[in-house]
């Protein structure tokens, strides 16, 4: 079947291919640099890393371009409260978004593209804006004016026709149904940070940095504009209505949004005792591939109920697949190939494939996957698996994990994990292979002393080991 999506902006699914190559124009919001990012957010950010890991796997080049918004209300009031400049305030969190990012396996985009770097390219769409006649000034702040664009709300799919003329907004975010003039140029303020422009000092608004990136390093019309369902209004349909009023062309074609995130069936608030970072979550003893794993299982248009019961039969579920791993990896099995496991596996690719192709229907591909499991693990049972079919099985498990990337403990950086303590593992699998030869050849010189001490040092390192009929299986811990 061939690859489909949801488009936000058309309200159907549709067959997607790029617009004239095999090059995928992506654009995903990233994040508001004012504090630790939440899982909330972690939730869009692992949907959207899903997303381009599934292109890639379908064939398609990436170029996918990430803002990152390190100025706008909320970090100003917060720089300010912290005695902070906004580059020093917003460098730290920029840093533990990356670190965070990394720690959830999240692929980093070709372009990763920070607000305040780029304050010339919104100059000159503000100006190109102006030169139309979408633009007017009040009290030295610049604004968009909506009832020049008469697509206004195709994305929210609202009806705006009834809005006051005149009417205009200058803060970033603002009530679902309260269309207004957005703001494109903010006048300079005691103590804000500004920037000199033809049009007079001051900072832009938030609207306006993503549809000049975008434009900048993607082109006038983008294949996918991807976030969270929060931002279709205002934000994505602000975006939409500067964008096009430049160029007069579509401004993306394929509209992605991802549905919020709840914690134990209730909205996330900190007032509910309910807000979490991934750092609460590590801090508390949970793996990130747990928490990766939880937040890709509920397809991203459904909302997610986040529970703590869930994060443990996450680890389960990655459990049970490792250990399937190690099954295959350790386990001498009966030369040849059994025709039957073989179309097992193919068949089980196929599936997996259906599901992600299916609008990226998560829940659908993991259910191929265990099923896989299910039945390999009986025919091992049984004595039907035979050698071939070990590298049937592990092409089932690495285009998993090329999705889904949860299998081998990591730290954030991609090293391996002693899962026990954190801490890394300085044991190559060569390594590991060498100290259990010497280990069995202690034991058959009925060395025991050499043999524990072996097996102690692996134990130490986070590996475990297991003594079986048919040799010596191994897994990090």
């Amino acid at each position: 079947m061939p690859l489909r999506f949801y488009n936000t902006l058309t309200q159907e699914s549709e067959e997607f291919r790029p617009l004239g190559d095999n090059i995928v124009r992506m654009y995903t919001c990233g994040p508001t640099v004012y504090n630790f990012v939440h899982i909330g957010n972690f939730r869009t950010f692992t949907f959207q890393d899903i997303l381009r890991r599934w292109l890639a796997y379908r064939g398609y080049q990436l170029n996918h371009v990430m803002n990152v918004t390190d100025v706008d209300d909320k970090i100003i009031l917060n720089a300010a409260k912290a005695g902070k400049s906004l580059e020093d305030y917003t460098a730290s969190y920029t840093k533990a978004f990356f670190e965070d990012a990394a720690a959830l396996r999240l692929q980093q985009p070709e372009h990763v593209v920070p607000a305040t770097k780029h304050i010339g390219s919104m100059v000159k769409a503000i100006e190109q804006l102006a030169a139309r006649g979408f633009t007017y000034t009040s009290e030295g702040s610049t604004y968009f004016r909506i009832d020049a664009f008469p697509q206004y709300g195709k994305l929210s799919h609202n009806d705006f026709s009834g809005i006051r003329a005149g009417a205009r907004v200058e803060v970033d975010e603002y009530d679902k149904a309260d269309a207004r003039d957005f703001v494109l140029w903010k006048a300079r303020r005691n103590g804000e940070p500004y920037w000199e422009t033809p049009f007079g000092d001051g900072r832009p608004g938030w609207h306006i940095e993503c549809s000049a990136m975008a434009m900048e390093y993607l082109g006038q019309t983008l294949d996918i504009h991807a976030g969270g369902v929060d931002l279709i209004f205002p934000h994505h349909e602000n975006e939409i209505a500067q964008s096009e009023s430049i160029t007069g062309k579509p401004f993306a074609r394929f509209w992605l949004h991802s549905e919020h995130l709840h914690i134990e069936s209730q909205k996330m608030s900190k007032s509910l005792g309910n807000f979490y970072t991934l750092r609460d979550l590590l801090e508390l003893g949970y793996q990130p591939e747990s928490i990766r794993y939880l937040l890709a299982s509920v397809p991203y248009r459904k909302k997610l109920n986040f529970t703590f019961e869930g994060l443990k039969a996450a680890a389960k579920s990655i459990e049970r697949l490792r250990d399937f791993e190690l099954r295959l990896t350790s386990t001498r099995f009966p030369a040849g190939s059994n025709t039957e496991i073989a179309d097992l596996s193919h068949a089980a690719i196929r599936q997996f494939e259906e599901g992600m192709d299916d609008d990226l229907n998560t829940a659908e591909a993991l259910a191929a996957i265990f099923e896989y499991v299910r039945a390999v693990n009986t025919a091992i049972d049984e004595g039907r698996f035979q050698e071939e079919n070990r590298w049937d099985a592990a092409r089932v498990l690495e285009v998993f994990d090329s999705v889904f990337d949860v299998l081998k403990p990591r730290n954030g950086n991609g090293a391996a994990l002693n899962g026990s303590s954190g801490k890394l593992a300085a044991i190559s699998e060569a390594e590991i292979e060498k100290l259990i030869n010497e280990r069995s050849q202690a034991k058959k010189t009925r060395d025991f002393a050499r043999a524990d001490a072996i097996r102690a040092t692996l134990t130490e390192r986070g590996i475990v080991l297991e003594d079986t009929k048919d040799g010596v299986r191994w897994k990090r811990k």
